[in-house]
Parts: C-alpha cells; sequence; structure tokens
C-alpha cells in the first residue's frame, strides 16, 4: 500500500490487535512488572468528547514505551457504572438502569478501541456487575468485622478487642470508637447479655450506623455527596438541597487521619495536590474544653488550637444543627433562632464555609460560663461553624479571630485584648502570639510558651478538658437512599444491624416497580417485594455510595474473573500497587483519600502488601472548548420579523446577541451557513446573514469549558473519521504539557495530519495517477549525519516519556522527519529504529511500516525500544561563525578537538578574514571552544 490511507490501515490493525490478542496480560513473574491505570469513567450517555481521552493517549503511550522496555505492563480500563444518572433516567422511562448502563457502556468501549488504545480488555470490570460489586460488599463486611487498636496502630479483627474485654474489661483499651463508649470491668462485660455486648462492639466497628448531617434532596430522594450539589441546588437537575440529621452508615475514616497524613510523604505526587488532602485532613493540635450552660448540668464542648486565648472569649457560637439548640433556645428568641435555622438547612457545608464576607447568626437567649474566669458567655448561631467538623461549637475570640471580630462588630459584642502585642483590634483582629498576656487572669504577664503549659494544667486539674488533637475529616457517610448502587449486605434484627453470612453474597438488587422512593419517604428498594433476610429480616434499604467500588477497583483488575477471593494473593504480590495513575484533579479529595484509607485498611488486615495503593499520580489538564458565536441583531427578533445575523467583523455596527454555534459546522471561523439554518431552523430559518466583503460569515471565539449547552463539543470519532487516531493521539499530546489545560482548535489538526503523510514519504514515493509510489527503504549503510538525527530523537523522545513530556516529543519527531527528508533518508536501519520510538504515539501507521518492512506482524508491541548511542551525536568537526568587531563575515570548520591557538591562527591567515582586518593587527581574539570566534580590531 503505496497511499498513506489512514481508514484502512487503522481498520485493520484494531482488528488484528482484538483478533491476536495483542495486548492480554499474563502475570508473568519473570519480567520486571509496570501497573498503570487510568481512573475508570463513568459511562455518561453522551459518550466521549476529545478532552476525555487526554489522559488515556498519555497512559498509553507510558504503556507501549513500557512494554518496548522490557516491562510486562497491566494497562486495564473498566467502568464506574453505579451512579444517579442512570438512576434518575430510570425514573424517568422507567427503563431499568442496567439497560441505559450497558448501551453506554458498548458506546465508550466502541470509542476507546476507535482510538487504538492497547487495554487487556479481558480484564475488565463494571462496578455494578454483581461478580465484581460482591467483592466489595464482602470488603464491606471486613470493615464492620474490625475495630482500630491505637496501640498496635491498625485495623485489627473484632474478637481481639472482644478478648481484651473479657481479660480486662475497658482498662488499658486504646481504640478509635464513639465518644459515648462505655467504660466496665471484665465482670461487668462477662456478666452482659450477649445482644448488650454486641451492641457495645458497634461502638469500635469501623463501619457502623449514626446519626449524620447530610446534603438531603427531597426532589430526587436521596442523600448527595458535597461535590454533587453547587450553590445550594443539586448538580443534576437543579433541585433544592437541605442540611439533614438523617441515619446513615458511616466509614470510620478518621482513625487513618494520621497515617492518611504521613502517607502523603512516600508518593510522587504533585504538592498542589497532596496540599489538598493535607488541608482537607486538616490535623490541628489543640485542647477541648467544656463550658458550662448557665442553669443547666449540659456542658458545650469546644475544640481550640488557641487555648491561650481563653479569656478573650466573649460570645459562644453554634452550628445551627447542634444538638443543644433546642434546650438553649429561649421562649423569646424561639421564632428568630427557627427562621435562622431553617434557612441554614437550605445551604451546603461549602456554601456555608465559603462565603467569609456575610455575617449572620442569632442570639439564642442563654449563656454558658467561661470555665478559667467565670464569666457568663452569650451562645450565638452562626452558619459558618458546622455541625459535623469538631464539636460544632466555637469560643469565639474577637481580638484575634478576624471571622469572630466582624461579628463582634456586627452585633456589638465586647472585643477583649489579651496580649500586649496586639495592635489596632479596634479596626481588624490580630492573632498573634507574642508578646506577654493581659486580662488573662492566672498567665498574665507570661509569654505564649509560659503560659501553654499553665493552662493545660489548669484544664485537666479541674476536669474541664484536656489536650487534644482534632482533624477537619470526618468519617465518611456511606449510605446513598437510591436504587442504583451496591445493596450493603445487612439486614436488622431487634433493631440492630448484622452481616449475611458470606456464602450468600452477592446481595443483588432486588426487582422495583418505580425508581423512586416510597409514599412514605424510605428508599426505593422499600419498593421490593417479599424482599426480606430469610423471609423475616428487613435489610438495609440504602446503598452504597458511588464511591464504594472505585475503592478497590485496581487489586480486581489483577484477578478479575476469580470467584473465590477478590484476587489471588500470587497475581496480588506480583502487581503489588500501581505504579502510575493518570485522572483528573476533580478527584484530589473525595476518591483518593478512601481509596488511600481502603488500602490502608486492607493492609492492616493482610490482604494487600503495600500501604499506599498508587504510587506515582498524575492530574491531565482539561482541554477546553473552542466555542464558536453567531451575532444575531436584537431588533431583528420578534413576530413578522426576519431575523439577521451579522459577521463578526460587522458586529460592532449593530446591537446584537451572540449564540453559541456548533463548532461542527464551523471550519477556521468560517460558518456553514446552509448547515446552520438546518440545524437550527428556531434561529436561523429564512434569516438573513450579513457577510463579510468576501462572502463569508465568520464566527466569533471563546475558550470555554466544553459541553454540550455550549455546541462546542468535539466528537472523537469524528476526528478519527477524517483525520485517522494516529493524528488524534499525536495532536492531543501536541496541545502542550500533559498537566496543563489548554484550548482544542480543529484548525491546528492538519499540521500534524500533514507530519504524518511526510512521515509515510520517507518509505514510499508518492504515486502518481499512472503508477502507484515505489518503496523506497534500503539496506544501505547509514550516514553519520542519518544516525546523529535517529539517535537524538532517541534520547530525547525517551528522555521526555520518562518525564511524561509528551509535547516535546512530538515536536522532536516533526524536526526528525524534516531533517530525514532534507537528507533523502530512505535507509532501514535508521527507518526501523524510528518506527519503534514512534509507536507509543501513533500505533496504527508504525504497525503497517513494520510490518512492511519485513518484520512479522503484531510483534512491534514487544520489539526493543532503541539503546541511544551517545558516539552518533560526537562532531568530527565544529562550525565556528567568525566575528568581526562583533559581525559575523564567514563560518569556518575546525576539528573537535582543535587548540584554540590553533583555530587563532588559521583564521588570521584566511582570506575572508584577511579582508576584513583591511591590514590592520587585531587587539585580540578570543576564542569559545565548539562555539563561536570573535576578533577584536
Amino acid at each position: 500500500m503505496s497511499e498513506y490511507n489512514h481508514k484502512k490501515i487503522e481498520e485493520s490493525w484494531r482488528a488484528f490487535w482484538e483478533k491476536n490478542q495483542t495486548y492480554r496480560t499474563t502475570n508473568d513473574a519473570s519480567k520486571p512488572k509496570y501497573y498503570i491505570l487510568d481512573m475508570f469513567p463513568y459511562p455518561s450517555g453522551a459518550g466521549l468528547h476529545v478532552g476525555h481521552p487526554l489522559g488515556y493517549i498519555a497512559s498509553d503511550i507510558v504503556t507501549r514505551y513500557k512494554r518496548l522496555k522490557g516491562f510486562n505492563v497491566l494497562h486495564p480500563m473498566g467502568f464506574d457504572s453505579f451512579g444517579l444518572p442512570a438512576e434518575q433516567y430510570a425514573i424517568q422511562t422507567g427503563q431499568h438502569p442496567a439497560i441505559t448502563t450497558e448501551q453506554n457502556i458498548a458506546r465508550y468501549i466502541e470509542q476507546l478501541k476507535n482510538i487504538g488504545f492497547s487495554y487487556d480488555w479481558s480484564r475488565e470490570v463494571r462496578t455494578s456487575d454483581p461478580k465484581f460489586y460482591k467483592w466489595t460488599q464482602w470488603i464491606f463486611m471486613e470493615l464492620f468485622r474490625s475495630w482500630y487498636n491505637k496501640e498496635t496502630d491498625q485495623a485489627e479483627p473484632i474478637e481481639t478487642l472482644i478478648a481484651k474485654f473479657e481479660a480486662n474489661g475497658t482498662s488499658g483499651i486504646q481504640a478509635v470508637a464513639d465518644e459515648d463508649a462505655p467504660r466496665f470491668t471484665a465482670d461487668e462485660w462477662n456478666a452482659k447479655s450477649e445482644r448488650e455486648q454486641y451492641e457495645i462492639t458497634l461502638k469500635y466497628r469501623l463501619t457502623y450506623v449514626a446519626d449524620a448531617v447530610v446534603n438531603w434532596c427531597a426532589a430526587l430522594g436521596t442523600v448527595l455527596a458535597n461535590d454533587e450539589v453547587k450553590d445550594g441546588v443539586s448538580e443534576r437537575g437543579g433541585y433544592p438541597v437541605e442540611q439533614k440529621l438523617m441515619r446513615q452508615w458511616m466509614m470510620r475514616i478518621t482513625a487513618y487521619a494520621d497515617r492518611l497524613l504521613t502517607g502523603l510523604d512516600t508518593v510522587d505526587w504533585s504538592e498542589s495536590l497532596k496540599e489538598q488532602q493535607r488541608n482537607w485532613i486538616g490535623k490541628s493540635t489543640g485542647a477541648e474544653v467544656s463550658f458550662q450552660i448557665e442553669h443547666s448540668v449540659e456542658r458545650i464542648k469546644v475544640f481550640t488550637t488557641r487555648l491561650d486565648t481563653i479569656f478573650g472569649v466573649s460570645f459562644m457560637v453554634l452550628a445551627p444543627e447542634h444538638d443543644l439548640v433546642p434546650e438553649l433556645t429561649t421562649l423569646e428568641q424561639k421564632p428568630p433562632v427557627d427562621a435562622y435555622v431553617t434557612a441554614a438547612k437550605m445551604r451546603s457545608e461549602r456554601d456555608r464555609m465559603a462565603d467569609a464576607k456575610t455575617v449572620s447568626g442569632v442570639f439564642t437567649g442563654s449563656y454558658c460560663i467561661n470555665p478559667f474566669n467565670g464569666e457568663r458567655v452569650p451562645i450565638y448561631l452562626a452558619d459558618y461553624v458546622l455541625a459535623g467538623y469538631g464539636t460544632g461549637a466555637v469560643m469565639a475570640v474577637p481580638s484575634g479571630d478576624q471571622r469572630d471580630w466582624a461579628f463582634a462588630k456586627h452585633f456589638d459584642l465586647p472585643i477583649i485584648p489579651i496580649l500586649d502585642a496586639q495592635k489596632e483590634i479596634e479596626k481588624q483582629a490580630d492573632n498573634t502570639k507574642e508578646g506577654r498576656y493581659i486580662n488573662s487572669g492566672l498567665v498574665n504577664g507570661l509569654t505564649y510558651s509560659e503560659a501553654m503549659p499553665v493552662l493545660v494544667q489548669f484544664l485537666e486539674e479541674r476536669g474541664i478538658g484536656k489536650a487534644k488533637i482534632n482533624y477537619r475529616m470526618r468519617d465518611a457517610v456511606f449510605s446513598r437512599q437510591r436504587y442504583w448502587g451496591e445493596p450493603v449486605p445487612v439486614y436488622f434484627k431487634d433493631g440492630l444491624p448484622y452481616l449475611l453470612d458470606e456464602a450468600e453474597l452477592p446481595l443483588e438488587l432486588p426487582a422495583v416497580d418505580k425508581y423512586l422512593p416510597t409514599e412514605t419517604g424510605e428508599p426505593p428498594l422499600a419498593r421490593a417485594e417479599d424482599w426480606k433476610y430469610k423471609g423475616q429480616y428487613e435489610y438495609e434499604l440504602s446503598t452504597m455510595p458511588g464511591w464504594a467500588g472505585s475503592s478497590w477497583y485496581w487489586y480486581r483488575y489483577m484477578d478479575p474473573q476469580n470467584e473465590q477471593e477478590f484476587a489471588d494473593q500470587a497475581a496480588i504480590d506480583y502487581w503489588r500497587s500501581v505504579d502510575l495513575y493518570v485522572g483528573g484533579s476533580e478527584h484530589a479529595t473525595g476518591h483518593l483519600l478512601y481509596s488511600r484509607f481502603w488500602n490502608k485498611f486492607m493492609k492492616d488486615r493482610g490482604y494487600v502488601p503495600e500501604e499506599e495503593p498508587f504510587k506515582k499520580l498524575v492530574n491531565q489538564g482539561m482541554i477546553l472548548g473552542r466555542s464558536n458565536f453567531v451575532y444575531r441583531v436584537k431588533d431583528s427578533v420578534g413576530e413578522g420579523k426576519t431575523p439577521v445575523f451579522v459577521s463578526n467583523g460587522l458586529k460592532s455596527q449593530y446591537d446584537v446577541t451572540p449564540l453559541h454555534v456548533d463548532v461542527n459546522i464551523v471550519e477556521n471561523d468560517v460558518l456553514d451557513v446552509d448547515a446552520f439554518q438546518k440545524t437550527r431552523p428556531d434561529y436561523a430559518e429564512n434569516a438573513e446573514f450579513i457577510t463579510e466583503p468576501d462572502g463569508k460569515y465568520i464566527c466569533g471565539v471563546e475558550i470555554e469549558k466544553m459541553s454540550k449547552s455550549k455546541f462546542n463539543v468535539v466528537n472523537p470519532d469524528t476526528i478519527v473519521e477524517r483525520y485517522g487516531a494516529d493524528t488524534l493521539r499525536l495532536y492531543e499530546m501536541f496541545l502542550g504539557p500533559l498537566t496543563d489545560a489548554k484550548p482544542w482548535n480543529t484548525n491546528g489538526i492538519d499540521g500534524v495530519y500533514r507530519f504524518l503523510k511526510k512521515f509515510w514519504r520517507l518509505f514510499y514515493e508518492e504515486p502518481t495517477e499512472t503508477r502507484p509510489g515505489r518503496w523506497l527503504v534500503t539496506d544501505e549503510k547509514p550516514t553519520p549525519a542519518e544516525l546523529k538525527v535517529l539517535h537524538k530523537t532517541i534520547r530525547k523522545v525517551a528522555e521526555d516519556i520518562e518525564n511524561l513530556s509528551f509535547n516535546t516529543s512530538v515536536s522532536a519527531f516533526m524536526v526528525c522527519v524534516n531533517e530525514l527528508s532534507a537528507l533523502k533518508c530512505n535507509k532501514k536501519a535508521v527507518l526501523q529504529d524510528l518506527v519503534v520510538i514512534l509507536a507509543p504515539f501513533a500505533p496504527h501507521i508504525t504497525e503497517e511500516l513494520w510490518a512492511a518492512l519485513g518484520n512479522e506482524a503484531g510483534t512491534l508491541s514487544y520489539a526493543e525500544f532503541p539503546v541511544f548511542n551517545p558516539a552518533f551525536l560526537v562532531e568530527d568537526t565544529i562550525e565556528y561563525p567568525i566575528q568581526i568587531n562583533g559581525k559575523v563575515r564567514t563560518t569556518l570548520a575546525f576539528p573537535a578537538d582543535a587548540a584554540p591557538k590553533d583555530i587563532e591562527n588559521e583564521i588570521l591567515a584566511n582570506e575572508v578574514v584577511q579582508k576584513w582586518l583591511e591590514g590592520k593587527t587585531p587587539k585580540k581574539v578570543v576564542v569559545v571552544p565548539k562555539r563561536i570566534v570573535n576578533v577584536v580590531v
């Protein structure tokens, strides 16, 4: 085939790879392993747009390169296939979510295969497949059967805790547990009934049931994660979301807070990503203090990192959801308090924390007592305090905290100076720790370092508090009131949760008549007829959240067909952990924290060998859409009027409304007017178009996020059809650094396509109408110049792939092909190596040429990456520009090892140099070795 026909070539090789299972991976312990993983996608009905494959292309390049370097590479793909969109579609249409999910997955697989990814499809997993979620349920059960032993700093089977209770009661127990976990002796424990003992263990287990403040969306009938809520409404559908206290399954991720922090020091992630995780975990060292409520036996506990400021407390602030609000609210204050609490419920936690400018709150009518000085402290509610963070209460010190200062100013509350170094606190807060304390009772006159031990001792001696480490991160809500999710393998007996037997897994989703909550507000699973455990006990009716299956899925790829365990131990010991994980930055906290938590738990229990699941992680940047606009004249709209659209260059002469137009009917910003009128009759039927003088309608341009609503989505299928998958792959890498955001512009793709055709011309002569192109490749020995071009490229491409700098690799290929073309190089010894190093980027064209070079079809994927030889880059001669008084007058060649004095003598004897010297003797001659010579006259 002398003509470069991308369609024929790519279809042929995709069929070959599938038929021959070219990318099937075995657990070959004789080879070094490399595990590269893409964050698996949720299969939406929209399919892929050109922004989605960016990270997949990068990981595929590394995959193919590592194979060429002799590694056994695991590069799988699967689908995070439970989720709210499929459920919402099921609610609207009545169609089971499994059907639409299957259709969407089929579409994704077709698109992914079209781009030539070297996935081992035999290892595909889907989180909604019962064969997969059987093991998600099993891990949940293992968490339920475990507790966290602070003494050993790891999770252990619950039986080891029970053994400690039987021997010593709670004496010496160092466990992560509910705060109300009771104390007892061994005798007291052994005297308890089996049910009483079981109830106590529920306060220690790593997954448990508790009341939690959640994002409740009544219209969707479910709890939403924080990232599913935007500006107080659901991201999907825009429905109101309120903060609501609900009974939920929880995961005790806080037990691992310290290990999640320290583990960040052991992984190769970007510092910005690590910092996001550190901020989310939010470790704080401080103290917990109890404030007695006036005229009550109740106390308000607060956590503070600045115990030294306790004498500056002038008011207390509680979260509107705090348990004590009803008791604290006086009759007089009930109407404003009720109104404030209702308003706060309608705002998400994220919105409340982010809104630092708005000052709002309400007085409860009650007071508490400062335990250090006995002062009465008024108790307010404010929505910047969250019920789930810390204790849901803040001791407000307006002289040292700006938010407290603004609140105090707004409500005319005292601002008490506490350090003689504080400045201008009548204008703003000053949180200094410098100077000596004033207005501070027992620590007056002391410095910060002197005061802290005194305050902590006072606190602990009187039993009013203790030193404490706190975390911003809270235990994770593990319930969703949805249908399309993993059933929780739990039933309830006499109000207590019990696990199913392992032999009964998987617990599959039952059939329901609708995918909505029941008329009484129960989750959709309550609609299932006769769905009871052993015909009598209620199953858990909530399902697991979307992050359940994605918190361990990389292990299932190691052994996806195993029905006896989540993966064979030998496979786990071989692949161990992911060497390179590629995905979007939107998962910086949620998915990555939960995955690391589950991985550490599974290591504690002896199921996996590695503490961290992902050694190196890279967030690819977003490919932004290049939106196009048409401009409709405003006064041309209305009944009986003809819409008028004016071209971009003329729009300043009119009062216009910009309207997004489908980028697929725009080429080089020129609108296909006929296509526009056909696709948008609501805008353009019978319209008038005012064009540029050359008759073209030029569209406006703006860089925006790629989305259907902006009509700027480019389908990769369109690009593959027109230019080929190899062009798409190279172009996406050429757009810029992998981690940067960059705009998509189809206008620039022609250059990459031309490059591939020029590369093809190194092998085949261009055909004419009368004859096909000849095969040009010869067995002649390469020249030094040709070898220099090749090995310069080998070194550059290998370094770039190792550094994930793919855009500069594409540039290097273009330079290489240009230079070899100029040298008229058709030598097999050069071109075969060039085929191998280009193969990770453009696998289809290189497979075709590899076979044409006489190699066995399909062996390219497991060839050997060429070894860079520095000897070919050593110059025998150096071209020296010769400057005379700073201006280059000629160029002379000298041996690479020529001495500066020899160079000087030869230059001064040169006829051209003598001409420019005009008989004058130079003042000096400066020879910069291997660079330049400057003669100063």
